[in-house]
């Protein structure tokens, strides 16, 4: 833990310091948490806008966002405007991407248990690619497709790498909940069982071996094991999934999109040769990095030789705390240049003693009730993984732009949360 100020690489691009107030985009964060409220998630375009090129440009037509780390219709269209395809693995996604105005023949459809309505969506509205995971999925593709309405799919395969992250989201290894096992024969059997499907084109395969993950090794190593069963298959495209990690605090370090994208194309050029189409799905390396979220401490309390913060969200709206050990800094808006010698456990407002956001957060000393924090990095997996525990609403999220802030999420109110009962 650093007492240095915060490290202006964990900062979106355009984050620009001030003695009393940090810009993104050109716009006051303080302005924003007085505007809109806090928790409140702020973007900036122009640093997702980057990474969507980025990622674009370093592999085949066809690599798609992975949409289950940040979705909003916004974020939909800003990744198609940049050339990616869109990444899907509920009928829910696949609904909001669709009236996005996102063409259907730009969306992948992922998932483990498919079910027969989401299948039978994908099919109806002719989505680019189905990833089939399982032999029930292909039984059910049997029954709802047909010459007059074709499917193109990729098969998930399990590589067994075990990726260096949290077990919880490994998805390479052989016991994993997705795909086919190439080492035990049942992906050699799911590929013939595809191919006896009249009106199922077999495009080739797919290969994902986790989440956050900072060795390009693991991904040669898997894309090397998948080029071995792939040589006895004449596939047309191989999809490595995504999974590429980024930095959360200071000290780590993470390739590039453009790195791991130069690396894994080359070594595809080997193992593959010219022909064959090199395809990814990257989510967290796109929007992780490009956001902030800002909340106001609500309570300072001073327990035996810890010192707690109170915010105003929690664990309702960055659950990777909780879920994984996930480690943050933090700064406070109105001195953010300065140096952070006192250590605070920053906990939410919700009902469990887990509820903590940064377990030791380094902070200026005179931190105090009312006072806005930040917590960089945090435009991957916290909103799209917000509930209503506690019946807490869901915050806003704003893009900021060339000295523009745009909503693009409002925030819940307490009518919502009441929408569904009867």
């Amino acid at each position: 833990m650093s007492s240095r100020p915060i490290a202006q690489y964990l900062l979106p691009d355009t984050a620009e310091l001030k003695n009393d107030d940090v810009f993104i985009g050109g716009v006051s964060l303080t302005a924003l948490a007085n505007q809109y409220g806090t928790p409140l998630f702020v973007y900036d375009e122009l640093t997702l806008r980057r990474r969507a090129a980025d990622a674009a440009s370093v592999f085949d037509a066809g690599v798609a966002y992975a949409s289950k780390a940040f979705l909003c219709g916004a974020m939909a269209r800003l990744a198609v405007e940049e050339g990616l395809w869109i990444d899907v693995a509920t009928e829910g996604e696949l609904d909001l991407v669709l009236r996005s105005g996102v063409p259907a023949e730009k969306i992948v459809v992922h998932g483990n248990n498919k079910s027969r309505a989401e299948i039978n969506r994908a099919l109806d509205v002719g989505v680019h690619r189905i990833v089939v995971d399982n032999f029930d999925e292909i039984e059910l593709l049997r029954e709802l497709v047909s010459s007059t309405r074709p499917v193109s799919c990729l098969l998930r395969v399990i590589p067994g790498v075990e990726a260096h992250t949290h077990e919880f989201v490994q998805t390479g290894q052989e016991d994993s909940k997705f795909g086919l096992s190439i080492t035990r024969g049942d992906a050699e059997e799911g590929l013939r069982r595809m191919r006896s499907i009249e009106g199922l084109h077999v495009a080739g395969l797919h290969s994902h071996i986790g989440s956050q993950i900072f060795e390009v090794s693991s991904f040669l190593k898997a894309l090397e094991i998948v080029a071995t069963f792939a040589r006895e298959e004449h596939v047309e495209e191989i999809c490595v999934g995504g999974g590429l990690g980024i930095a959360y605090v200071e000290g780590e370090q993470a390739p590039s999109l453009s790195e791991w994208g130069a690396a894994v194309r080359a070594e595809a050029l080997r193992l593959f040769g010219p022909d064959v189409r090199i395809t990814a799905e990257p989510g967290r390396s796109i929007v992780g990095s490009a956001a902030v979220t800002i909340y106001r401490v609500g309570a300072r309390k001073e327990v035996a030789d810890r010192t707690y913060l109170a915010v105003d969200g929690g664990m309702s709206d960055n659950p990777r705390p909780v879920l994984y050990g996930s480690g943050y800094e933090a700064f406070a808006l109105r001195s953010p240049q300065a140096e952070r010698l006192g250590v605070y456990r920053v906990v939410g407002k919700h009902c469990e003693s887990g509820d903590v956001l940064i377990d030791e957060a380094a902070l200026p000393l005179d931190v105090a009730t009312g006072d806005l924090i930040v917590t960089p990095v945090t435009g991957a997996y916290g909103y799209s993984m917000a509930s209503n525990y506690n019946r807490v609403t869901k915050p806003a999220v704003v893009f900021v732009r060339d000295g523009v802030a745009t909503l693009v999420l409002r925030r819940e109110t307490l009518d919502d949360l009441i929408r569904l009962e009867f």
